[in-house]
């Protein structure tokens, strides 16, 4: 990582996220849009976009590492910089007109503006290629009228990647549109409450008739399903990223209560250490877990091919976050088992982890078929 990058996190964990996580685990933290302010006062809410727009001009590793240092502290903190910072952001970043990229880039990069990535629907979770929202030619271009949900950031989001349909069923139907807030017709609807990152807001997005002219259109005419799964591919590197972090996170803790139980053994003169193979097992995994994810942001980076390792790597990242702060909450014992415990707060963030950005039984279906394509993006190099 960049040392002015670094830094720039450094100074963002020590005066923003570490005194807020514990706020932020119960929901009683900042809201979204604080968050990514916060984020952009430190210089951190545009990372992938090109420093000409305001942004940091992150490589894909530089992100990941971001988003895992920020998820070790506060996973609600990393959820929304990350869902801000990558599916809101990277469509625009490679499917926006100049004057697209004029008008909001700057904005999210400064953390004025706070993204969101409008895909899933009640009837069209995990088939995405489903969704009914639709988009219907008019006389000032397009009116938009359906209803999303399982939204990060909404309700707080200024602007919203909404994807809808413009055409016949199937994917090739599909277009993207940028929406904001302010817009006539858009309104969040129920906050959902989840069983963990809490300090997150996830909900419904209601769009009513939305009028929005042809400089909304982002890409072409039936290119939203493509675009929105290349946005997912970032997402899924972000969230793998993420992750690894709570894994971290949870072990630090096991790192901490080791240090008590030695003082206080050496005082009863008697040891009860948590044996060593126990966390050597869940160190190593989590290391191969982020090794995976550092592998598809590399491949993000040189434009390879991503897809294949994006899921795998949230796929292995998130089942092991699973099992690392489940293995935790079984060495810190009984007073970890209390919600309000760093422990059982990583251990409900992990959940969350293995659902959002497509489940982790779509990304077995979603590897099984790159796999048979013969389109992995791995490198061949050591054969």
């Amino acid at each position: 990582m960049r040392e002015e990058l670094a830094s720039q996190l450094s100074r963002y964990l020590r005066e923003v996220v570490e005194p807020a996580a514990g706020l932020m685990a119960t929901g009683h933290g900042a809201d979204p849009r604080e968050v990514v302010a916060q984020a952009g006062a430190h210089g951190l809410a545009g990372l992938l976009i090109p420093p000409e727009f305001g942004g940091s001009g992150c490589s894909y590793v530089e992100f990941a590492q971001v988003i895992e240092q920020v998820a070790s502290v506060c996973a609600s903190t990393a959820v929304i910089l990350d869902v801000h910072a990558s599916v809101a952001v990277h469509p625009l970043i490679h499917y926006g007109s100049a004057a697209q990229k004029s008008e909001w880039l700057p904005r999210l990069a400064s953390g004025e503006m706070v993204g969101a990535f409008a895909l899933t629907e009640p009837g069209a979770g995990s088939d995405a290629a489903s969704a009914t929202t639709a988009a219907h030619p008019s006389t000032h271009g397009w009116s938009i009228t359906g209803a999303k949900l399982f939204i990060t950031n909404c309700g707080a989001a200024d602007l919203y990647l909404v994807i809808a349909r413009t055409g016949g069923p199937g994917a090739s139907g599909l277009s993207a549109f940028l929406v904001e807030r302010a817009d006539r017709g858009v309104a969040p609807g129920r906050r959902l409450e989840k069983m963990g990152l809490h300090g997150s807001w996830t909900g419904e997005l209601l769009l009513q008739e939305v009028a929005v002219t042809p400089s909304r259109l982002l890409g072409g005419l039936g290119e939203g399903f493509r675009i929105a799964m290349e946005a997912l591919d970032v997402g899924r590197i972000g969230i793998a990223a993420q992750a690894v972090g709570i894994a971290r996170g949870a072990l630090a803790l096991v790192g901490d209560r080791e240090g008590q139980r030695s003082v206080e053994g050496e005082r009863a003169g008697s040891s009860s250490a948590v044996p060593a193979h126990v966390v050597a097992d869940m160190v190593t995994s989590t290391e191969a877990a982020w090794q995976l994810a550092v592998s598809a942001a590399r491949a993000a980076d040189r434009r390879a091919p991503s897809t294949f390792l994006a899921s795998a790597a949230k796929l292995v990242a998130t089942d092991n976050a699973m099992h690392v702060t489940e293995g935790v909450l079984d060495l810190l014992g009984l007073a970890a088992g209390f919600g309000d415990h760093p422990a059982a707060v990583r251990f409900c963030d992990a959940k969350a982890c293995q659902i959002y950005e497509g489940t982790n039984q779509i990304q077995r279906i979603v590897i099984a078929r790159e796999l048979s394509s013969g389109v992995t993006g791995r490198s061949d190099r050591g054969r």
